[in-house]
Parts: C-alpha cells; sequence; structure tokens
C-alpha cells in the first residue's frame, strides 16, 4: 500500500473519529433532554395502544350493534323512528353522537343523510327545506371507499339540492357521481340526471355531453338503451 493511500486513510479514520466523539459529546451534554424525547415516544405509544385496545375498538363494537335495530327500521321505511330511535333503541343521530369516530358512526351519517331526504318529502315546505340541509351536512360529513355507496351519497346531496332549487349544485354533484367510480349502475343514472337538470335549466351543450357520454361509455345500461331519443331532442334544440 501506497504511503498517499496510508495517509488518505488515516485522514478518514480521524475524520470518522472525530465525528463520533462529537456525537457522544452531544449525547452526553443533551442526555437529560434525550431522555425525556424517548420518554415521550414510548409514552405515545403506549397511549395509542391503549386508546385502540381499551377505547376505538369497543366503542366501535357498541356502535356496530346500536346500529341493528335503526337499520331495521330503515329497512321499512320508517325513517323518523330509524332517525331519532324508539325510546330504548338508540336512532342514527344517537349513534352519531355517540360513536361518530367509529365506521358505525360514520355509516349512520349516511344513513341519517337518506332519512332526512325522505322525509322532506312528506312534509311542509318550510319542514323540507331544512330536513334538505340537514341531509346536505350528514352526506358531506360521510366518506366512504366503496364504489356503490359513494356515488349514491354524493348523488343524494344532489338530490337535495335539486330539491332546494340549487340547480347547479345538483348537476355539479351528480357529474361528481358519475365520476367517482364509472360503473354500469351509478354513472349512466347520475349522467342522466346532471343531463336532465342542464335540459330543464336551458344548458343544452352540456345537456347533449352527459347524454353522449351515456351512449358512448354505458350503452348497455337501462339508460343506455333510451337514450337516442334524448341526443336527439337535444341536437333538434342546438339546431344540430
Amino acid at each position: 500500500m501506497s504511503k498517499k493511500n496510508v495517509e488518505q486513510g488515516d485522514e478518514q479514520f480521524a475524520t470518522v473519529e472525530n465525528a463520533l466523539g462529537k456525537t457522544e459529546q452531544f449525547i452526553e451534554n443533551n442526555k437529560k433532554i434525550l431522555g425525556y424525547v424517548i420518554f415521550g415516544i414510548v409514552a405515545l405509544v403506549l397511549i395509542v395502544m391503549g386508546y385502540n385496545k381499551y377505547i376505538a375498538k369497543p366503542n366501535e363494537l357498541k356502535a356496530f350493534n346500536s346500529m341493528f335495530r335503526a337499520e331495521q327500521y330503515f329497512e321499512v321505511d320508517s325513517f323518523a323512528v330509524a332517525l331519532n330511535g324508539d325510546g330504548v333503541n338508540p336512532g342514527f343521530l344517537d349513534i352519531i353522537d355517540d360513536y361518530g369516530r367509529t365506521k358505525s358512526g360514520n355509516l349512520a351519517r349516511y344513513y341519517a343523510g337518506i332519512c332526512y331526504l325522505q322525509l322532506a318529502k312528506n312534509d311542509s315546505k318550510i319542514s323540507a327545506k331544512e330536513y334538505y340541509q340537514n341531509a346536505i351536512d350528514n352526506l358531506e360529513d360521510f366518506s366512504s371507499d366503496d364504489k356503490l355507496i359513494m356515488p349514491m351519497a354524493i348523488g343524494a346531496i344532489g338530490d337535495a339540492y335539486d330539491e332546494l332549487g340549487k340547480s347547479d349544485k345538483a348537476a355539479k354533484q351528480y357529474e361528481k357521481a358519475a365520476e367517482f367510480s364509472e360503473n354500469d349502475f351509478t354513472s349512466p343514472m347520475f349522467l342522466m340526471k346532471a343531463g336532465m337538470i342542464y335540459a330543464a335549466t336551458g344548458n343544452h351543450e352540456q345537456a347533449l355531453k352527459m347524454f353522449e357520454k351515456i351512449k358512448t361509455d354505458f350503452y348497455t345500461s337501462s339508460e343506455g338503451r333510451e337514450i337516442k331519443k334524448y341526443i336527439a331532442r337535444e341536437k333538434t334544440l342546438l339546431g344540430k
């Protein structure tokens, strides 16, 4: 080995040794602070583990069990009872209040939104307006990766906006619902709703765009089988 290489090796060793010395000195000077940091990390890990074991998981189970009766009322169209409870069993609003951070609490928001939509259809105009807004609030708080439930929730917000006379917002929600997860069930349904809104408000170019997308991408759906007449109508109105 050449003298030059030996000298370079000695220099590198000295540099590493110096760096290690500085690290040891830093630890020595700050060992109390480092001890607090390590203790804090360990404590945080234990808190998270304890929360999951003694609070989160038991709450998930309680919320899941609490949903049973409310879902039964929902299935038989007893929307007011499903929403508010029957005096013995909690309704969706109670579940949201008590277990809002759980998966069941999240799902309860979807159910609550649909309940408000249904109740609004059979109530006075004043109450209906409040119900529609409550539906929007609950459905906007709901989140899911489910490719069918989430588009239905987004589309239901569109229904509420439509009933409130907010056509532009309704159409945008329908488009959003159609695009969330493209499939032959929800996508053509909401594209059709968006198209009908655009047509009714005089935006025939956008209506035609919605209908032609159904024809192109979802021609085998029930909407696709009847879409030609809607396309022909919009083209006539546009002079095409």
